[in-house]
């Protein structure tokens, strides 16, 4: 926990008011729906109309499970987000007006947008060679803006990401399974 806190310190002290708002902007989550679009496209494009509704309700399915075992964790483990942990909230920048809930493990951003990464990127993965590499990128330069921002310690985003990349891995079979079992 000592260095979990130290890392976060040196990441986001190198944080500087030029780059605040490009980070505050990649970590609002509306500034994605221009990429969620292109996902559905790229879904009816290649899959069609009835694979494009099984990739809906597995996305929303798989975002459900990611944020709300989150909060399950957030609840249950009660860790301090670093604004309110009284060792590092006096030595770092929050650069959002708030700081969100109290509790911080793990990050739902980091567990939602490597979950939605590696889904699409399975999926995809046959059709367009590079989205793939952009989708990992985004979703780590998404986890990595909690920390920046000052929301977040290192742990709470990794732990996310692995928790993300499991659920979306298993969520990526779970919709090839339905598409081969029954015939979509």
């Amino acid at each position: 926990m000592r260095l979990d806190k130290e890392v976060f310190l040196f990441l986001n002290n190198l944080g500087s008011s030029e780059w605040d708002a490009f980070w505050m902007f990649l970590t609002n989550k509306w500034s994605a729906i221009p990429l969620y679009v292109l996902l559905l496209i790229l879904s009816y494009k290649q899959f069609g109309t009835k694979k494009l509704l099984v990739v809906l309700i597995t996305v929303v399915l798989l975002i459900t499970a990611t944020d709300q075992l989150s909060n399950f964790f957030k609840y249950g483990i009660q860790r301090l987000r670093p604004c309110y942990d009284p060792e590092v909230s006096q030595m770092m920048r929050l650069v959002k007006d708030y700081c969100g809930g109290k509790f911080g493990y793990f990050s739902a951003h980091a567990s939602n947008t490597s979950a939605l990464a590696l889904f699409f990127t399975i999926l995809f993965r046959p059709y367009y060679k590079y989205l793939g590499i952009f989708l990992i990128v985004w979703a780590i330069f998404v986890s990595y803006s909690r920390i920046y921002i000052g929301v977040h310690f290192p742990l709470d985003v990794l732990s996310g990401i692995v928790v993300g990349f499991l659920f979306g891995w298993l969520f990526a079979k779970l919709y090839i399974f339905a598409i081969y079992k029954y015939r979509i």
